[in-house]
């Protein structure tokens, strides 16, 4: 088996960033009325800006595909060319399309050379998952390289335009034109933007980093959907496809709009990914002090407190002071959010030889985790 090193880190932020204020003028007022939600979902997160593929009109300036390809290209140089990539890994949440897949339109919008290419599904796992296969491919010696990255564009799902049907429903039925919490709490908390690393089995550039291991768990077996789309909740927890439903209730009731189930997230996210960080140190018998820098990617920092205390409860005591994050200034950008907090890490200039990372990500989805642990060479 060979070795794995991220030789190489990357970020790709469109636009400019926005600022809380700008938030609703970018996204819209749905039915012309301000989100009453949006102010406490905002200061519980504590996110100050984040990015959107959007200009100043409202304009789309990037699908998700072209958020990848710019992330990747900023990996690429004369040294390693698009067309020397082997393996292109590319995970998302919000793809542009059905089919193809998000990595088949990805390596189109690259246009370099032929290349294996994964698509993993989900969401902020996705990330994860698409670097898990690039690790166990060059590991295994399958190929040389491999290009993994997480990318998202929600922003465009959560324009005010994309509700405008469900209110116009709602106000034949002479019911109050209201968007449901579940709807209206992503518009504040999901931003757009794309990570890339670049794998190889050689230590090279300034900070190359091993993958030691990579472990991922999921709690779909006991737990119900939390944040879901395409689809709609039934009231005994399952969820009922977009394709059961007629098309014009499509739009009536928002079936594509990505909804979050807010008192099940809170009641068994942190719970949950003490409980997975607990397996995945003891199967590598690793103690907490032995880890110099953790990357929690939380979606909102509601919950960094929170979390901290159930990990020193649990035995899993990592000080904060050697916690690293960027929610604040990029916001949460699903499974991207992992790539570009250590692309930021990594640019810093804090890391030494010898530094151990251990990179963790959650998803609400249906409660999934995956965790990876990092040397710096």
């Amino acid at each position: 088996m060979k070795e794995v090193y991220i030789t190489k880190t990357s970020n790709f932020l469109p636009n400019r960033p926005i600022s809380n204020d700008e938030m609703e003028a970018k996204l819209g007022e749905i039915n012309g009325v301000p989100s009453k939600g949006r102010r406490l979902v905002l200061r519980n997160n504590q996110i100050k800006t984040r990015y959107y593929a959007l200009d100043d009109e409202g304009n789309v300036t990037h699908n998700n595909a072209e958020l990848a390809k710019e992330a990747i290209l900023n990996l690429c140089d004369e040294n390693f060319p698009a067309e020397e990539i082997e393996l292109l890994s590319c995970g998302t949440s919000s793809p542009d399309q059905i089919l193809p897949s998000h990595a088949s339109m990805v390596h189109g919008a690259l246009k370099g050379g032929n290349a294996e290419i994964n698509s993993p599904s989900g969401a902020c796992c996705s990330g994860m998952n698409a670097l898990k296969y690039g690790f166990l491919s060059v590991k295994s010696g399958q190929t040389d390289n491999a290009v993994c990255s997480g990318s998202e564009r929600t922003s465009s799902w959560f324009r005010a335009t994309i509700y405008t049907s469900e209110i116009e429903h709602l106000k034949e039925l002479e019911e109050k034109p209201i968007i449901a919490f579940n709807k209206d709490f992503l518009r504040w908390m999901l931003s757009d933007g794309a990570g890339a690393f670049l794998l190889e089995n050689e230590p090279k550039g300034n900070c190359p980093l091993r993958i030691e291991w990579m472990e991922g768990y999921s709690y779909a077996f006991e737990l119900e959907a939390c944040m879901y789309a395409g689809g709609d909740k039934m009231t005994d927890g399952s969820l009922k496809g977009w394709s059961e439903y007629h098309s014009e209730e499509w739009s009536q009731q928002s079936i594509f709009a990505a909804k979050q189930d807010v008192k099940l997230l809170d009641q068994h996210i942190l719970k949950k990914g003490v409980d997975s960080l607990k397996l995945a140190l003891d199967k590598h018998s690793l103690a907490p002090e032995d880890i110099d820098y953790f990357l929690p990617h939380i979606s909102s920092y509601y919950f960094k407190d929170s979390l901290y205390e159930q990990m020193k409860a649990n035995g899993v005591h990592i000080p904060m002071d050697n916690w690293f994050t960027n929610l604040a200034t990029v916001g949460n950008v699903g499974s991207a959010s992992i790539y570009i907090m250590l692309d930021e890490l990594v640019n810093s200039g804090k890391l030494k030889k010898g530094d151990k990372i251990l990179l963790s990500v959650p998803e609400s989805a249906r409660f999934s985790y995956a965790y990876a642990f990092l040397t710096v060479c």
